[in-house]
């Protein structure tokens, strides 16, 4: 079954009315778990000391306050940080910059890291990053943590009432599938590897939903083969078609799995966010957003050793005109764009009398 033609947009309204019942039955901000990659982490990979997927220095963080880096793998903030700034509390910490009984575990944690995928041997040429397997050993030790602070019963609830974002896929392309040195693109069929894919979440959502989680929103992959580093493999410098098939496909596949997700464990309250549509359109259609350039990126960085920002890259003149900040990630200004989409479909769609279980079923 594939995802509704216009599922894409219902998915994220569904996102978005999720943050907003929670925050108006907590009557504050929602506690908030984030699991993913480089496109959420806020710094977890400058705790790994010999990590190589790091963005704690310059030019990252340009446009961020104070203008320096954080281990935010773009110019300024994520998608994370500036809807959690309009919902009125702060993006959580990384999980590494915290003690193991910090008053903080009680209020959100980030888990997300650079590098990180579905498969464990994802990256593994990054020598350290979280994969989602180790996140949510780390989310375990957190519930551990939480129990003990306030409560077997108050511990429960709190993590039963808490929203989920989990976001993977695009590393298990990019620094896996894809790279001709790396043994699943040459031991497996793109079906063959997109099942492993779904398998191996399906046993990390499950165990995630045993921790205690029941609101999670998934994150799908975005068109992969638009983005600069994938470009570049295109003679012409098009968007590779066969990469963004992929994408759909895995997207396509995730979301079959929330909903059997949903039927089969008790309380689950699982959806699926699929972007694809809203940033695929962001880079087809830059001028109407207000971009000029959504081919290459701002810094100018060299894909051959790794598409990153390095402090010796040269910056473009203005970087609210590109889409790309390097060869991965989007800019500032295009998560401002993303973002702002998402957030004005939280209030234009949210029934004032929702109830959260009634979004899901």
């Amino acid at each position: 079954m594939a995802v509704p033609e216009s599922g894409g947009f219902a998915a994220i309204v569904i996102f978005s009315m999720v943050v907003a019942v929670v925050v108006a039955a907590a009557g504050a901000g929602p506690v908030t778990f984030v699991f993913g990659d480089s496109l959420t982490e806020v710094g977890n990979n400058n705790y790994l000391q010999y990590s190589l997927a790091k963005s704690n220095y310059p030019w990252y963080g340009i446009d961020f306050d104070g203008g320096t880096a954080t281990g935010r793998f773009t110019n300024g903030r994520t998608i994370g940080d500036i809807i959690s700034a309009k919902l009125g509390i702060a993006s959580p910490p990384p999980y590494l910059s915290l003690s193991p009984n910090d008053d903080a575990l009680l209020r959100g944690v980030n888990y997300a890291s650079g590098g990180a995928g579905i498969l464990n041997d994802t990256g593994l040429y990054f020598i350290q990053r979280m994969t989602f397997d180790d996140q949510i050993d780390c989310f375990e030790n957190t519930t551990t943590a939480i129990k003990a602070r306030i409560g077997q019963e108050a511990g429960e609830k709190l993590l039963k009432e808490a929203v989920y974002f989990a976001g993977f896929g695009s590393n298990d392309y990019v620094n896996n599938f894809l790279q001709p040195f790396m043994a699943d693109g040459q031991q497996y069929s793109h079906d063959e590897f997109v099942g492993l894919l779904i398998s191996t979440l399906e046993q990390q959502l499950t165990r995630l939903h045993q921790l205690g989680a029941r609101k999670v929103v998934f994150h799908g992959m975005g068109p992969l083969g638009c983005i600069p580093s994938q470009r570049v493999k295109s003679r012409r410098g098009m968007c590779l078609q066969q990469v963004n098939q992929w994408a759909q496909q895995f997207n396509s596949q995730v979301y079959n799995l929330i909903v059997k997700l949903n039927r089969h464990l008790p309380a689950a309250e699982f959806a699926f966010a699929d972007t694809y549509p809203v940033v695929l359109d962001l880079i087809i259609n830059p001028q109407a957003y207000g971009f000029k350039v959504s081919n290459t990126s701002c810094c100018n960085v060299d894909t051959t050793i790794g598409g990153l920002c390095l402090p010796n890259s040269k910056l473009c003149r203005d970087r609210k005109d590109y889409v790309f900040w390097d060869a991965f990630h989007p800019s500032d200004a295009a998560n401002a764009i993303i973002a702002e989409k998402l957030f004005s479909s939280l209030f234009s769609a949210t029934p004032s009398n929702a109830n959260i279980s009634e979004l899901f079923h």
